[in-house]
């Protein structure tokens, strides 16, 4: 990228951080043998942001290493590590596979229930998951989960010996030269790392207020890492050249879509561990990740050797980066992201969609007096004035600013109007067990 392009990135990419009030931001490109770093906010390149579930990347790639060394097989039964899961056939640890987990259609839900707040260790975490309600058949479509990444997070930890904490470290981040920080540190009492605050900014006054980082440790493979843009450039290379300790060979099955498993709302496809989004010449491999009051995004373009990452330290980091693809595909860097589907026709809500449908501890509810107005309420947050358009996509309008949103789509059989569930940012949410 030329001087002049590259200092007038760093023109729009400041005056974006300080439109969406996002109070400080890293984006680092790598591409034509030339890296970029531009910061917003009076942060270092070097400073750690709390990336969220881009964690998941990285726990996924740990356990790709001990697949390509030999220790642990994609296809071998979960039970033969975490006998609390079960080793029945019809148990969680004899019906789901490493590869389901890694790739999302295990079908578990997207978190446990309110009780893995007071639970005090993995073990007890795994124990309550044993009754876990699976919202789809294992296998049968995509749905994120934050549980089965716990659950790998535990299989590093049986297989190494480590914590998960110290193998990531150990043997994957350190021979990368990746220093990170963790959101959770080993005792909480004495915290050993720093990291930018996330921000909760008001999109009406502009006013950012920090908040403090919730993850509960026993999730800390889902999402505990905070990184620099830089880092996520430096790991994102590494998945293209094969860099020491990775397996060229087992990326590529990070990022090759997983047949037959669509992730509606968040990418156009998922690997083992990756996302897969369309770009205007390639494919792009990567993931997002939102922790509190933090936006980060990771791409990745095998096909020309470039890797874009941005991090922030707000909520409105995510529509921040929304205007930046725009801004990096008019420099000739046509990074790939979701296209959510445009709403077609209006058609009437059937009553039959009305009702209750649930993943884990998140009940969606959708009620309305008629076909013509509905709501829904998620979690106790109402969404008013839910439309269902064709294709039995729907949107909502969103209480904060009253835009109008793509909500999701209901799942079922659309000519007789009975639905299976929703799908809603990648989630599924089911009526009855599979």
């Amino acid at each position: 990228m030329p001087g002049a392009e590259t200092a007038h990135l760093g023109k729009v990419f400041a005056d974006l951080v300080r439109r969406h009030g996002v109070p400080a931001a890293q984006l680092a490109i790598q591409m034509d043998g030339r890296a970029v770093d531009v910061t917003a906010g009076g942060v270092t390149p070097d400073a750690k942001f709390p990336v969220g579930s881009i964690t998941k990347a990285f726990t996924a790639s740990l356990a790709m290493l001990l697949v390509a060394d030999g220790d642990l097989d994609v296809d071998d039964w979960i039970g033969a590590y975490l006998p609390e899961l079960g080793t029945e056939s019809d148990s969680l640890g004899g019906r789901l596979t490493l590869r389901q987990i890694l790739s999302h259609t295990s079908g578990l839900p997207s978190s446990s229930d309110e009780r893995s707040d007071v639970v005090s260790s993995p073990r007890e975490y795994l124990r309550d998951c044993r009754q876990l309600t699976l919202v789809q058949p294992p296998g049968s479509g995509f749905t994120y989960s934050n549980v089965g990444y716990v659950f790998i997070g535990r299989i590093v930890e049986e297989i190494t010996g480590m914590s998960w904490r110290d193998a990531i470290e150990a043997l994957l981040l350190k021979p990368l030269g990746i220093v990170p920080s963790f959101i959770v540190p080993p005792d909480p009492r004495n915290p050993l790392d720093s990291f930018v605050s996330g921000h909760a900014v008001n999109e009406t006054t502009g006013r950012a207020l920090a908040v403090a980082q919730t993850m509960r440790a026993v999730e800390a493979p889902c999402g505990a890492l905070a990184l620099s843009a830089k880092d996520l450039v430096t790991f994102g290379r590494a998945h293209l050249t094969g860099s020491a300790p990775l397996d060229p060979r087992a990326f590529q099955d990070m990022r090759r879509p997983v047949s037959g498993s669509e992730p509606f709302g968040l990418a156009d496809g998922w690997g083992l561990g990756l996302a897969v989004f369309r770009g205007a010449d390639a494919d792009w491999a990567g993931h997002d990740g939102n922790a509190d009051g933090t936006s980060c995004r990771l791409r990745i373009d095998p096909a020309h050797d470039r890797v874009v990452a941005l991090t922030t330290n707000a909520n409105t980091g995510s529509a921040l980066w929304d205007e930046l693809v725009d801004e990096l595909r008019a420099v000739d860097i046509p990074v790939g992201d979701y296209a959510a589907p445009e709403l077609g026709a209006r058609i009437p809500v059937p009553g039959t969609l009305f009702g209750s449908y649930s993943n884990g501890d998140m009940e969606y509810v959708v009620d309305g007096p008629d076909g013509a107005t509905a709501t829904l309420v998620v979690n106790g947050e109402r969404y008013q004035e839910l439309m269902l358009h064709e294709g039995w996509l729907f949107s909502v309008r969103e209480p904060a600013s009253g835009r109008r949103i793509l909500g999701g789509r209901f799942l079922g059989d659309s000519s007789t109007g009975q639905a299976s569930g929703i799908q809603s940012g990648g989630r599924v949410a089911g009526r009855g067990n599979p």
